[in-house]
């Protein structure tokens, strides 16, 4: 029995983010798929015994278990002393880039491809307004790039793969990395890491089950 146990599914950038650290850290790991698109994690059962929140991804490990990607990075680090900080300014800085990314990068490119290829909405006042927002973050993004090779200097950490997360699938949520020239270098970098596997053949679920209808999600 593996050591960790992730719950994920291929289409999800937030597990791939875990999904790539444990992959990295050449952890001894096991995905355990999660029926996302078949409504899994919306069921009473999978909010009592795995995640109340009602999200992927989750770690598990021994009688332990985390939920949000941010969090089981922070673990991971502290875990295998990779990809982490050395000294309480540096593990800050991976804190604002995570955050950052949390709340200006991932929400609006994830929610844009979701419309975009999976519930293909097509261009709508929606992803118009989703677009404007990501295009911003990843402005950011490239120009704190083009005086650093990662995130917070030299050489990688979480906060890269918390900010890379939706970032391999970029004809997804139309974008080219010839407009964001020190995010397409970055990503390769990142891809050359030892270890580093495409979110479509990490994790399972892919492709999509033939046939299946996913509907945009209706305003609350």
């Amino acid at each position: 029995m593996a050591e960790y146990t992730l719950y994920c599914f291929a289409q999800s950038g937030n597990a791939y983010k875990a999904a790539l650290m444990l992959n990295l850290c050449g952890a001894d790991w096991t995905p355990r798929f999660v029926d996302f698109f078949n409504g899994e994690t919306r069921t009473p059962e999978y909010r009592k015994n795995v995640n109340e929140m009602g999200e992927a991804p989750v770690l598990v490990h021994g009688d332990r278990k985390f939920s949000q990607s941010g969090v089981i990075l922070d673990y991971l680090a502290e875990r295998f002393g990779k990809f982490g900080w050395t000294n309480d300014e540096e593990r800050r800085e991976i804190l604002r880039w995570t955050l950052f990314d949390n709340h200006k990068l991932t929400s609006y490119v994830a929610t844009l491809r979701f419309l975009m290829t999976l519930a293909k909405t097509g261009e709508t006042p929606v992803t118009e307004f989703l677009r404007q927002r990501a295009t911003n973050s990843l402005k950011v993004v490239n120009a704190r790039l083009g005086t650093h090779r990662f995130i917070i200097g030299d050489r990688p950490t979480i906060a890269d793969f918390s900010l890379c997360g939706y970032l391999f699938w970029p004809d997804e949520f139309g974008v080219s990395w010839a407009d964001y020239p020190q995010v397409g270098r970055w990503l390769d970098d990142i891809k050359a890491l030892p270890g580093w596997v495409h979110p479509y053949t990490l994790m399972p679920g892919h492709p999509l089950p033939a046939g299946l209808t996913i509907a945009a999600p209706r305003p609350r």
